[in-house]
């Protein structure tokens, strides 16, 4: 469980995250919505303990990730939004550095890494480095060192970027058997479609306010809408939806 009270990030004299609170469960798959710039991976990093928060509290399983941050972070794994790190390491290296990392004990280690290596479809690589990989290996080869010591937080910023849709399936297949165990699984992502189908609850944010958290259910009643979750999130953040009959605007 991630508990966030009053959190507020400034740099200067800008707060880029404005005082939100929300709770993310066990047991259920919680989607972080917002905007480039909206605050979601201020409000990450703050969560796994790479910023500190100027107010507020942010505790994982009840343990402050400011105060008690080494065993906070034993709490977790965390998918950051790049997968460019440990590039010299072969992939069973880094494997076995994030093993080592959290004390995962080396008889179950063999077993979980073939398991997984084989679900991505890397197993023939881990002995090649990481430098040599494409994005979306080295996207799975990350995924897979936050997991390797079981945690019962998963974080994850942006984590289907890249990934070929057999992949994005599985790894959206493991995050329900993640939440499917009891524990809580806590992810940013901009595909509307992908919350929709795969979150519990969800979160909406928007330049570093929470205009939103709760089940998809209770968002619908709220807006007394059937409409699509993509629907609801132009609504809230005052978005006008492209004219159909307009050109394609250009990649971001």
């Amino acid at each position: 469980m991630i508990h966030i009270q009053n959190f507020t990030k400034r740099y200067g004299e800008r707060d880029v995250v404005k005082n939100i609170s929300f709770t993310v469960k066990d047991g259920a798959i919680t989607g972080f919505i917002g905007h480039n710039g909206a605050g979601k991976s201020t409000t990450i990093k703050a969560i796994t303990g790479v910023i500190r928060p100027t107010e507020g509290t942010i505790t994982i399983n009840g343990i402050d990730i400011v105060k008690d941050a080494q065993r906070a972070k034993y709490q977790f794994g965390y998918v950051s939004d790049s997968p460019d790190h440990f590039l010299r390491l072969k992939g069973i290296e880094y494997l076995n550095f994030m093993a080592d990392i959290y004390d995962t004990p080396a008889e179950g280690r063999g077993e979980f890494i073939e398991t997984y290596a084989k679900r991505f479809g890397i197993y023939d690589s881990l002995n090649s480095q990481i430098q040599s990989y494409s994005h979306g290996m080295r996207q799975k080869i990350m995924i897979m060192g936050a997991l390797i010591h079981d945690p019962s937080v998963w974080i994850l910023d942006e984590p289907l970027t890249g990934l070929d849709p057999q992949s994005a399936f599985e790894l959206k297949n493991m995050m329900r058997e993640h939440a499917g165990k009891g524990k809580s699984v806590f992810f940013s992502t901009h595909v509307l479609e992908v919350a929709e189908k795969l979150c519990d609850e969800v979160c909406i944010i928007k330049n570093g306010e929470l205009l939103f958290t709760g089940t998809l259910e209770h968002l619908k009643e709220t807006h007394k809408s059937q409409a699509s979750l993509e629907n609801i999130f132009l609504e809230l953040t005052d978005i006008t939806q492209p004219d159909e009959t307009s050109a394609p605007a250009g990649n971001e």
